[in-house]
C-alpha cells in the first residue's frame, strides 16, 4: 500500500521540537537568562478568520495566521504555505527556525512565517486568487518591504506572490515590488529565485562531501530525496546536472526507486503532465516510509516536518543527511542518528539558499538594479559555502553536531543584537 508523509506533529508538537532544538543549542552559550527566555517567544501572532466567495456563488471561511518570531536583525522575512496541515504551533515553530536560518546565513532578518488552512489543488484559478488577495489584505496591518516581506512555500507559487504584491501595491496606490519575494521577473522577481532552495541543499551536500564524503566520484554517489516539488524537483535537477545519481524521489501519493539511477529530466516532465510521479515506469514503486530506509550515499529529506523520528532513525542506511525541509529530523532522531555516525547537515543551513536568494530579490527591488543569473548562482554558492564552514568550526569549537553548532552560531548572534539595542523601554 503507497502511503504519504506521516505528519509527526500530530504526536509532538512542530513548536515543542523547535524549543528543544534552541534550548540544546543554548545551553552552551553563556546568555543572560532574561535574553535566553525572551528568544524563546514569538514577537507576535496574528490568526484572521475571512471569507471567499466559490465559484458556485457560495461563501466559504477560511483560516489564515502570520507569526513573527523576531525582528531583532531586521524585518521579518518568511514563506506562506497553503496546506490542510498548517496550525498555529506549526508556524510558530518555522517562524522560529526562520529567525535561525536567517542568522546562520548572516542577512539582515528575522524571522517569519504564515499559511492558510487550504488545500489549494481544490480550489480554481479563480478562488485561489480570490482567496490569496482576501489573505493579503487581512496582513496589511503587519507586512510592508521594511517591516516583513513574505515569500512562497508549501503549496504557494510565484503567481500567488504577484497577487499579494498587486494588492499591496493597489492599495498604497503604487507599485511596490519589494513587498514579496519569490514573484515572477518580470514584475521585479530575481533570476535564480525558483532554483535556489533546491541549488543551496545541493551546493551543502558538496561541502560536507568535502570532508566527509567517502571519496567517490558523483557519478558513483547514490542520492535519495523525499519531495519532488519546488524544493526536491530542483535539488534532483541540479546534482543529476553535476553527474550525482539519483535513485529514488517521491512525492505525497508515493516514491520510484531505480538502483541504476533515474531519468530526472524526464521525470520532471512526467510529473508536469501528469501532476504525481505514479505511473511512471522510469522506477520501482516504493512508499515514503520505505524511500527513507533505501541504501544511498546521502538522503534528503525535502517534504514535511517530522519524517525521521526515533521509530525509523535506527534503519536509515544513509551515511549522510541533508536536510531540504524545514524540521523533519526529531530531537529523538537526532541522537539515535549522532549515535550511530550519520553526519547530518541541518535545515537552517542545508535550505538556506531560498532565504538567500530572497534577500538578494528584495535587494535588488530596493534599488532597482537587477543581477544575471550568473551573479545570483556566483554570490549563493559564496553564501552557502561561507555558512557551512562557519557552522563546521562552531561544532569543532564546541565539540556538537553540526544541527546544534548551527543553532549555536544564530542564537549567538541574534542575543549579541539583543544586547547591543537593549530592551524597550
Amino acid at each position: 500500500m503507497v502511503v504519504s508523509y506521516s505528519h509527526h506533529a500530530q504526536e509532538t508538537s512542530v513548536y515543542q521540537t523547535a524549543l528543544a532544538q534552541y534550548d540544546r543549542a543554548a545551553s552552551h552559550l553563556n546568555l543572560d537568562p532574561s535574553i535566553a527566555e525572551f528568544l524563546r517567544y514569538p514577537r507576535r501572532e496574528f490568526t484572521v478568520n475571512f471569507p471567499v466567495k466559490r465559484d458556485d456563488g457560495t461563501m466559504e471561511m477560511f483560516t489564515g495566521y502570520r507569526v513573527h518570531h523576531s525582528t531583532v536583525l531586521g524585518p521579518s522575512k518568511g514563506g506562506l504555505r497553503y496546506s490542510t496541515a498548517v496550525t498555529l504551533d506549526e508556524v510558530r515553530a518555522l517562524a522560529m527556525w526562520m529567525t535561525w536560518k536567517c542568522a546562520l546565513v548572516n542577512i539582515p532578518y528575522g524571522g517569519a512565517k504564515g499559511g492558510v488552512i487550504v488545500d489549494p489543488k481544490t480550489l480554481s484559478q479563480g478562488e485561489l486568487e480570490r482567496l490569496t488577495r482576501r489573505y493579503a489584505a487581512e496582513l496589511l496591518p503587519l507586512i510592508s518591504p521594511h517591516s516583513d516581506i513574505p515569500a512562497p512555500d508549501m503549496g504557494t507559487n510565484p503567481q500567488i506572490m504577484a497577487w499579494i504584491m498587486d494588492t499591496y501595491s493597489m492599495t498604497v496606490g503604487y507599485s511596490v515590488p519589494a513587498i514579496v519575494t519569490g514573484k515572477p521577473v518580470n514584475i521585479g522577481g530575481s533570476l535564480g529565485r525558483n532554483e535556489a532552495t533546491g541549488r543551496g541543499v545541493i551546493a551543502c551536500m558538496m561541502e560536507a562531501l568535502q570532508g566527509h564524503g567517502s571519496g567517490k566520484k558523483p557519478g558513483d554517489t547514490t542520492l535519495v530525496i523525499q519531495g519532488f516539488g519546488n524544493v526536491g524537483a530542483n535539488a534532483a535537477a541540479f546534482a543529476y546536472s553535476l553527474g550525482f545519481k539519483v535513485v529514488a524521489v517521491s512525492d505525497i501519493k508515493s516514491g520510484l526507486y531505480n538502483p541504476k539511477g533515474l531519468d530526472i529530466p524526464a521525470l520532471r516532465n512526467y510529473v508536469a503532465e501528469t501532476g504525481y510521479l505514479s505511473g511512471s515506469a522510469l522506477g520501482d514503486e516504493v512508499t515514503n516510509s520505505e524511500l527513507l530506509t533505501l541504501p544511498c550515499d546521502v538522503l534528503i529529506p525535502a517534504a514535511m516536518e517530522g519524517q525521521i523520528t526515533e521509530k525509523n532513525a535506527d534503519r536509515i542506511q544513509a551515511r549522510m543527511i541533508v536536510e531540504g525541509a524545514n524540521g523533519p529530523t526529531t530531537p529523538e532522531a537526532d541522537d539515535i542518528l549522532n549515535e550511530r555516525g550519520i553526519f547530518l547537515v541541518p535545515d537552517i543551513l542545508a535550505n538556506a539558499g531560498g532565504v538567500v536568494v530572497s534577500y538578494f530579490e528584495w535587494v535588488q527591488d530596493l534599488q532597482r538594479f537587477f543581477w544575471d543569473e550568473d551573479e545570483v548562482y556566483r554570490q549563493l554558492q559564496r553564501a552557502m559555502a561561507r555558512s557551512y564552514d562557519n557552522t563546521e568550526q562552531t561544532s569543532e569549537e564546541f565539540g556538537v553536531d553540526m544541527r546544534t553548532a548551527a543553532q549555536i552560531l544564530a542564537i549567538k548572534r541574534v542575543a549579541a543584537a539583543v544586547e547591543t539595542r537593549g530592551i524597550y523601554p
